[in-house]
């Protein structure tokens, strides 16, 4: 059995507390196998943790990953033209190629930045599987569903498709993919095609993903038609009777709140696309009070603009704390949490956690560094301080696909010129 070594650093203990302590994980399960004091333990192959701190994976809970092609195209508008007259136009002439070239580079940035897993919605899913495949990351993918503006045919079309590739994906690259059904959101998909299709989901025993809640006029339309608020409306047809977890969650009501605790549904809070489509403030401390289990996704880079979980968890803890008025919500050690565990729980990972028998997902944060000086709490420092450059190592099913700054699971700047090269021609495309 070979076996991996994480060795000189101290470790985030599940309890938030900190330790020094060496971490063993099996390269042939994927599994941590023991966290002990330093010296104590022995593999055939090392990374020195050093002067670092040693973190579960980050899980990246909502995000749109091939959008990195997109990264800084449009900026400074409202969602609904954001979408209609930017992203969509440039969506409808990507192809496949263009798919794996945008998720190649958005897969880079996570590695770097130390995020293991990620929860995807969009299209060409196929090339999104394999080139996690290629990263050895986790994901949860998808292929999203859209009927408006559509024609009957072309509607269903989309939502067979979804509901065909999640049965497809489901286990892919050694079964660290698994897969969702995912009608875009409640007023992208209409009703009639979400009485049908959501019961031949939750047949299949498929988990939902879906947008909700996310600006007021995702709510207003809802209300106006069906006389109920959209997470009422999403209940009566079954969204939230399996597995379901929803994007954004931001324009919820005391009644959502209670639905979604009762369901069981969680939240992937977005802050900083949130904040940047001035979407509103999702009531974060509310919905943890309750028991929702609510993890942090980064959205895609175009409406971000980075898929660093670091500056993810900042944002989360100061809009929570503005949501909230009160400077003690959405906390330090929560924030954490949100990132690492309820993250790993949304996506139906066992990760998230350093503890024997969960997945070997680890990050190692070099803390020799001026903007981490003095330590007075690590945990603090995750949530406010510490950037995605600081990632020294990252780890994932017990591989090492990052060490010391170097990528070892794909050529980075052949990523970043082959994704440059498809941005411009995507570009020129969609313009002409």
């Amino acid at each position: 059995m070979s076996e991996l070594l994480v060795t000189g650093g101290q470790v985030l203990r599940p309890d938030m507390t900190i330790e020094r302590a060496d971490v063993l994980v099996s390269q042939d399960s994927g599994d941590i196998v023991a966290v002990d004091q330093p010296g104590t333990l022995d593999g055939d192959d090392e990374l020195d943790a050093s002067d670092g701190l040693v973190i579960p994976g980050l899980v990246n809970a909502h995000t749109h990953v091939a959008m990195t092609l997109l990264r800084g195209l449009a900026d400074d508008k409202p969602l609904d033209a954001w979408l209609q007259e930017d992203v969509w136009p440039v969506e409808a002439e990507l192809t496949a190629e263009d798919i794996r070239a945008g998720a190649e580079l958005g897969l880079v940035e996570m590695i770097r930045s130390g995020t293991t897993a990620l929860s995807d919605m969009y299209f060409e899913v196929e090339e999104i599987a394999d080139t996690v495949d290629q990263a050895g990351m986790r994901a949860v993918l998808g292929f999203t569903a859209v009927t408006v503006g559509k024609d009957d045919e072309a509607a269903r079309s989309d939502l067979r498709e979804s509901l065909d590739v999640a049965r497809k994906l489901d286990g892919a690259a050694d079964g660290r993919v698994r897969t969702t059904f995912q009608p875009h959101s409640l007023t992208t998909v209409g009703e009639e095609y979400l009485s049908e299709f959501v019961p031949k989901a939750l047949d299949d025993d498929l988990s939902i993903h879906l947008h909700a809640n996310e600006t007021r006029d995702e709510v207003t339309p809802i209300v106006d038609e069906h006389g109920q608020r959209p997470l009422a409306y999403a209940d009566d047809i079954g969204l939230l009777d399996g597995d379901t977890y929803v994007a954004h969650g931001v324009h919820v009501d005391d009644s959502e709140i209670d639905l979604l605790a009762e369901t069981g549904t969680g939240v992937a809070h977005c802050p900083a696309s949130n904040m940047k489509l001035a979407s509103g403030m999702a009531p974060v401390q509310d919905l943890l009070d309750a028991g929702v289990t609510v993890g942090i996704g980064t959205d895609g880079a175009a409406s971000n603009n980075d898929l660093d979980m670091f500056d993810e968890m900042r944002d989360a803890a100061m809009i929570g704390k503005l949501a909230a008025d009160d400077a003690s919500a959405v906390d330090a050690s929560t924030v954490v949490e949100m990132a690492t565990a309820n993250g790993a729980a949304l996506l139906g990972f066992d990760s998230g956690r350093i503890e024997t028998g969960a997945n070997a997902d680890l990050a190692v944060i070099d803390l020799d560094a001026p903007h981490l000086t003095p330590a007075h709490d690590l945990v603090s420092h995750l949530a406010y301080a510490v950037h995605g450059s600081d990632v020294r190592h990252t780890v994932c099913d017990g591989e090492v696909l990052m060490r010391d700054r170097t990528v070892e699971v794909f050529d980075e700047q052949a990523v970043r010129e082959r994704a440059s090269d498809h941005a411009a021609a995507l570009v020129e495309r969609a313009g002409d």
